[in-house]
């Protein structure tokens, strides 16, 4: 039985270290995965890395993590032992015994209960998985929008951002039209209207457009408070992102009689909605895999990489040697420093 594992650990503020950590036994209810893939949030981990989240569990050093796909090695007694060998998305442990969990994903091994992972049936390459998260956070925002028959408004096109985009497009808009300064996230884009305020007139783009609903995952005030200009009276305004503070101009919400909504995360059954949508290859995972990395490599260059390179949607970092991985390849663009 495996009892020790490598771990990503982050053991202070910019201090980034690969580590031998202790498992906590599998019990009658748990599996072991052993990690294929794993990948950085861009969003909770930069906070995290730079101690902006000074609680629990973000307590330094503690193991992140909560994008990770493998495969099941190991199944407590009261666990289908048929699950054994089956690729899943692991949304994170605190299998540990000697180090914080703040998610716990970035692990070579990880103890979890059962219901803490999506076995990936169905899905061509499991390594799609990956984009479960960001996926089932695209699609709770697009169910709170309530899309269908409407005009959408996304400010911004990373990772998040593209999703809810397609997604709003497959749930029925009317128009989805998108705003991005970094021009290959917008190349990437499948909206309707995809605009770039930094060599184009936002206000001249638009023109003649009044969208229903907007749907921030920029975090970026100022671009908030530009694209409620365009929000209709009564229109919703749904926060996709994680905010330490909110700072608008409350005239326009005045003005308009505004609906402002915050999606957590993701609500019961998305991540299995999206290895669906997946699987019928109706939402395309693989758009967002930009960049890749080994576990073995600069694991404070690929974050730094991830955190601040625009061009770097989602940077997959890989556990297991390439010969292992060969019958399970998606598409990546990119390599990480190029």
């Amino acid at each position: 039985m495996v009892k020790k594992s490598k771990a990503i650990v982050f053991s202070g503020v910019r201090q980034i270290e690969l580590r031998e950590v202790t498992l906590k036994p599998v019990s009658s209810t748990d599996v072991m995965v052993e990690t294929w893939w794993s990948s950085i949030s861009t969003g909770t981990e930069k906070m995290a890395l730079n101690g902006l989240i000074p609680s629990p569990p973000f307590i330094f050093p503690f193991i992140p993590g909560y994008e990770t796909v493998g495969k099941i090695v190991q199944a407590g007694d009261h666990v289908n032992q048929e699950l054994i060998g089956k690729f899943a998305y692991v949304a994170g442990s605190f299998g540990y015994e000697d180090v914080n969990a703040a998610f716990g994903g970035a692990s070579q091994y990880i103890v979890c209960p059962l219901d803490s992972i999506t076995v990936l049936d169905g899905l061509d390459n499991p390594r799609c998985g990956i984009a479960l998260p960001l996926g089932a956070t695209a699609l709770h925002i697009v169910d709170l929008a309530d899309v269908k028959g409407k005009n959408v408004l996304v400010l911004g096109q990373g990772a998040v951002g593209i999703l809810a985009a397609e997604l709003s497009k497959h749930m029925g808009a009317n128009l989805v039209a998108v705003t991005e300064p970094h021009q290959k996230r917008l190349d990437i884009s499948r909206a309707d209207i995809r605009v770039n305020p930094e060599i184009q007139d936002v206000s001249a783009a638009l023109a003649g457009y009044e969208f229903d609903v907007l749907i921030d995952s920029t975090g970026i005030m100022s671009a908030i408070e530009t694209g409620l200009r365009f929000v209709r009276f009564h229109g919703k305004v749904i926060f996709g992102g994680y905010y330490q503070r909110m700072n608008i101009d409350y005239s326009q919400a005045f003005d308009k009689e505004l609906t402002f909504i915050a999606a957590r995360q993701w609500a019961k059954g998305d991540l299995q909605r999206v290895r669906e949508l997946i699987a019928a290859d109706k939402l395309h995972a693989t758009q967002i895999f930009t960049h890749t990395c080994t576990v073995d490599e600069d694991l404070m260059g690929a974050y730094t990489q991830a955190f601040s390179d625009p061009d770097c949607l989602k940077m997959i970092i890989h556990w297991k040697s390439a010969d292992s991985q060969n019958d399970a390849d998606c598409s990546i663009t990119g390599k990480k420093g190029h």
